[in-house]
């Protein structure tokens, strides 16, 4: 049987090592649980997610140690995760409360109720980028409901997903609730073809609109995809007083994780006359980024991409612009050619032709100069993702207008297009999604409404259409 192994990305010490797992018989597991797991009082399941809070409270320096070595992200960040992880928790039993809770009333002098019931076994198919807050946000409300689980992690990332699981044991989870199955994508189609009542995925548009196809063969069984995003950032009639922090909002936009967040800015899009100003700005803040290891003193600001592999589609992505005729304000430079670090990168696509409509899911932003307002609104629209977009600048009259062209489904002003609330709902349209968003709203597809009306004595009659 071939071994598995995750690696840091920093430093190539191996951080993991184990054997692909056993999909059927992971199903297996998860089906037997399901009966007492889903019978089990809201109470009994909302105390173990809170033990399990503690618990990941209690480990979180550990946790985050972990993860910063298997992603190679800073362990500034990394510990952001792990709170992120413990605050899901509380997030979700008042999510679940709320939009999947049961509720009573009257029609006719008849008892009406809703209620709610759980899909059965799920799968999670998690990624590398946030690989305990991703998949947790999928788990902790799944499991409320009454789901059982079976969670397959990145192959970047198995250590993390171990680490998750084991907390999730430590609190009393029942044996055959969570299950996780390690693996490749061969394994990821496994699971998505095997005895489940539906699947929960974060992840690349390609594999999603693969899953989507395959789900076309079963619409009893829930599929929620939260995808990938090319999304546009533009700058408009900011104050030149301001361009310090419009500089610092672009820079995150385009450049926290290394560029490895689904809702990082992938196109600036300003105004003609105003770019030269902003760009000296921009660059000036580029050129002071620390690029380390994760932990580094002083703490860098972005670390290594997640592989090699990565860092080289990147590099052949940077390439293809230029092919087409971009100009290099930054270059995308790869500082060693054994580690995945790569330096940010800005180009200017500025009447550029051709260039795909596509997620470079890295630190690679791509500047667009437009004339006026109507041609910035064009230009941030085209694509086929819909997932995150934003304005700096403007008043509130522009920012209406900019609210109601926009196609994503995260849409801010003044603030990064990676800048969302964890108590609202996450995600988007086109290939960014299949319009069941996340984070808040995943308590609406993991679970299923059933309306009843309920009388406690028997009382029927036909008084229309019968023969006397």
């Amino acid at each position: 049987m071939p071994i598995l192994e995750s690696q840091n990305p920093a430093t190539g010490e191996t951080i993991w090592q184990g054997a692909p797992g056993d999909v059927p018989a992971a199903v297996a597991r998860a089906r037997k649980a399901l009966p007492n797991w889903a019978l089990a009082p809201l109470d009994s399941r909302i105390t173990i997610a809170r033990t399990y809070k503690s618990i990941v409270t209690e480990r979180a320096e550990a946790f985050a140690n972990l993860i910063a070595r298997e992603t190679g992200k800073p362990l500034w960040e990394t510990r952001t995760e792990v709170a992120s992880t413990a605050a899901k928790v509380d997030i979700s039993i008042t999510a679940q409360a709320e939009r999947a809770g049961s509720r009573t009333g009257e029609v006719a002098g008849v008892r009406q109720v809703l209620r709610h019931k759980p899909h059965g076994v799920l799968a999670v198919l998690g990624p590398y980028n946030f690989p305990a807050h991703l998949p947790n946000g999928h788990i902790v409300p799944a499991l409320l409901a009454g789901n059982t689980i079976v969670f397959k992690p990145s192959e970047l990332t198995p250590a993390v997903a171990d680490f998750m699981a084991d907390c999730w044991t430590a609190a009393g989870l029942p044996d055959g609730v969570l299950n996780i199955v390690h693996g490749a994508g061969e394994t990821g189609r496994a699971l998505a073809a095997a005895d489940i009542d539906g699947l929960l995925f974060t992840g690349s548009a390609t594999v999603g609109h693969a899953l989507s196809r395959q789900f076309a063969e079963t619409p009893g069984k829930i599929l929620a995809l939260e995808m990938g995003g090319n999304n546009p950032l533009i700058v408009w009639d900011t104050d030149p007083q301001t361009l310090d922090a419009v500089a610092a909002i672009i820079v995150q936009s385009a450049y926290l994780s290394s560029g490895q967040r689904c809702t990082c800015a992938r196109r600036l899009i300003v105004k003609e006359g105003a770019a030269a100003a902003l760009l000296d700005r921009v660059t000036a803040l580029i050129d002071r980024i620390i690029v380390g290891v994760p932990f580094d003193d002083p703490q860098p600001f972005m670390g290594p991409v997640i592989a090699n592999r990565a860092a080289d589609n990147l590099v052949l992505g940077a390439e293809a612009l230029l092919s087409r005729g971009a100009k290099t304000i930054r270059p995308l430079t790869r500082r060693d050619p054994d580690r995945p670090f790569l330096l940010p990168a800005l180009f200017d696509v500025t009447g550029v032709a051709g260039i795909a409509d596509s997620e470079l899911f890295g630190p690679i932003l791509q500047l667009t100069r437009v004339a006026d307002w109507d041609s910035a609104i064009a230009a941030a629209n085209n694509t086929r993702f819909g997932l995150s977009a934003s304005l700096i600048g403007g008043d509130q009259a522009l920012y209406d207008s900019f609210w109601s062209a926009s196609r994503a489904g995260i849409v801010n002003w003044n603030r990064p297009t990676n800048g969302a609330a964890s108590n609202a709902p996450f995600g988007g349209i086109g290939l960014s999604g299949n319009h069941r968003p996340s984070a808040y709203y995943a308590a609406d597809y993991t679970a299923w409404p059933v309306a009843s009306l309920e009388a406690n004595t028997l009382d029927a009659t036909i008084p229309t259409g019968l023969t006397p």
